[in-house]
């Protein structure tokens, strides 16, 4: 089993970070058939993996968090608020169970993050500096175009 899922006594937990974890059967799997190559392997066995996971109603999700997670799903979301990732990659079922659940949890910690506030500055007095005498010099070289040659007599 992978290192982010772990035993508990009431039910198993997909660890997202060291203040995340959500309980497995908050997910709901469903298993499809895939297309593209394979022979008639494809037509015979379903490998592809549907995941579900309802962001919206999920009690293991701070409110930051969900919000976060339901505006960058994207596509993905549905009207619900239920995140479905379709994975049919490799030509096993454990392999595209494996591959979807890595990909919820990866979008799971991405919602997680807290991206730093900026914090608004002031241009130094250097900047300014610099930014007159640029347009002095500018203003400068245009005046010299204006101006007719001979014209000064």
């Amino acid at each position: 089993m992978d290192s982010w899922i772990f035993g508990h006594e009431s039910a198993t937990m997909i660890v997202i970070d060291d203040r995340l974890a959500i309980r497995e059967d908050e997910i709901v799997e469903t298993f499809i058939r895939s297309g593209g190559a394979g022979g008639q392997n494809v037509n015979k066995v379903s490998t592809a993996v549907q995941l579900r996971f309802d962001a919206r109603h999920s009690p293991s999700l701070p409110e930051r968090v969900r919000a976060r997670l339901q505006a960058i799903a994207g596509a993905r979301l549905t009207k619900d608020g239920v995140i479905v990732l379709t994975a049919d990659r490799f030509r096993t079922q454990d392999a595209n169970r494996r591959d979807a659940l890595d990909r919820l949890v990866e979008l799971i910690r991405k919602a997680a993050h807290q991206p730093k506030r900026r914090v608004a500055t002031k241009p130094g007095l250097g900047a300014k500096q610099r930014r007159l005498e640029g347009k002095a010099r500018r203003s400068g070289v245009k005046r010299l175009r204006g101006s007719k040659p001979g014209a000064e007599d």
